[in-house]
């Protein structure tokens, strides 16, 4: 019998290709991998969901690498991290504020635990996939909320960083709690910029995204005490029974590589960066934000098969643009390549000016989340779409930012959206 996926994997692993995409690792050993490590819950294993020995120790660990409270392990992603957060905050009785461009994890996570959040829409600065908050908006509706949770996504996924210090200042000014998705931000650990030395009263790092860890390996920061006891069965209410104990070995060794080495990486390769943009920006317009997300703003799908012809593999591209995510595995000669590409080999693409057509507006919502995710639907073509309810987010992931929620009326402005990013069918209440 043929073998399609690892006779891919093992062609990509051999061609040498760049890759300028999760996960952090890009491929370059870090891990020693065999059948032999991949146990489960035997004598002296410890469980992952009852920690009181060895994934324990670890946990405590990496809660002092981030300077955490406490810090839960995730073998099922930032996915399952954010599960547990909106499930505590649930439990705490309190209403989910978020931010627009969230993931489409956040709105499964919503259907599942029967959350209707409240929407906050940002300052979009390209397109649908980023923006800034609006804080005027935000102070607004955490003034009229009792017990507000407010949810923001932080570095988004074009890499634009928000002001968490100021939201976390703002949202305990009435009482609330903050969640930071920093999925794309586990490199800031150990630094100023991580969300929970910001303020954050929670958050979730996908460690395998930046760093390297297993695809997979997710760290749920608690910076608020009241929430340790019970995030463990929060959390075991959502994941599998069976733990994969490579991707928390993983992380074990990726606490490792945060304490030896991280410092030292991002402080050779930033500086690198910075000297990166400077010199691609007088042809390229550079999007700005986190340092290891290059983004770009131009013809992304005609750039990125560019790039491809030159043994380059890019993270995301569009019509609007393209994410080049490096992470501090990377290193000179990785950098050199991808200027000599950019600058040498490849002729400019055109700039890409988004239109405003490209940004979200507030939309009516005539069922709940919940019931419209979960009534039966059929697919339809997008143009033939307009005043149908969404059942579903079946937007690509990446990037994986809704366009309509479940709930919400289609109209014609999101038509636009949807067929300018490519997307041809969506899902409906029957």
């Amino acid at each position: 019998m043929n073998t399609p996926i690892y006779d891919f994997l093992k062609s990509y692993n051999s061609s040498g290709d760049l890759r300028l995409h999760m996960p952090g690792h890009k491929g370059k050993d870090q891990i020693p991998l065999s059948f032999g490590l991949d146990i489960t819950e035997i004598h002296g294993a410890d469980s992952l969901f009852d920690a009181d020995g060895i994934i324990r120790e670890s946990e405590k660990n990496a809660a002092a690498l981030f300077g955490s409270k406490a810090t839960l392990y995730s073998a099922g992603g930032s996915t399952l991290c954010i599960q547990t957060m909106l499930s505590i905050a649930k439990r705490d009785g309190r209403e989910v504020i978020a931010l627009r461009s969230v993931h489409r994890s956040f709105i499964a996570a919503c259907v599942l635990l029967g959350i209707e959040p409240v929407w906050s829409y940002p300052r979009y600065c390209a397109g649908i996939l980023s923006g800034t908050v609006d804080m005027e908006d935000l102070e607004k509706k955490l003034k009229a909320s009792h017990r507000p949770c407010v949810y923001i996504t932080s570095p988004d996924y074009l890499g634009k960083m928000a002001d968490i210090k100021t939201i976390a200042q703002l949202t305990h000014k009435y009482s609330g709690i903050l969640i930071v998705d920093n999925a794309h931000g586990a490199h800031f650990a150990g630094t100023d910029q991580h969300p929970i030395k910001q303020g954050a009263d929670m958050c979730c790092d996908s460690a395998h995204k930046m760093l390297p860890c297993l695809t997979g390996g997710a760290y749920l920061h608690i910076g608020n005490e009241q929430f340790i006891p019970g995030a463990k069965h929060e959390m075991s209410l959502f994941a599998s029974t069976s733990p994969s104990y490579l991707i928390m070995m993983s992380l074990d060794l990726c606490n490792d590589y945060i304490h030896n080495k991280l410092p030292y990486d991002r402080e050779r390769l930033i500086p690198l960066l910075s000297e990166l943009r400077k010199k691609i920006s007088t042809g390229y317009k550079v999007y700005e934000g986190d340092p290891f997300h290059l983004t770009l703003l131009c013809n992304g799908l005609w750039l990125a098969q560019q790039l491809r012809q030159r043994g380059i593999e890019c993270e995301y591209a569009d019509r609007f643009c393209i994410v080049l995510l490096l992470s501090p595995l990377n290193d000179f000669g990785d950098i050199e390549r991808l200027e000599n590409a950019l600058l040498r080999d490849i002729t400019l693409p055109s700039h890409s000016d988004m239109a405003d057509e490209l940004i979200l507006r507030e939309a009516e919502r005539v069922m709940t989340l919940r019931d419209a995710a979960l009534s039966p639907y059929e697919m339809i073509p997008v143009e033939k779409s307009s005043g149908r309810i969404c059942a579903g987010v079946d937007v690509p992931c990446p990037p994986a930012v809704p366009i309509a929620v479940c709930g919400e009326k289609i109209n014609s402005h999101m038509i636009k959206i949807f067929q300018r990013y490519g997307i041809l069918t969506v899902n409906v209440v029957k």
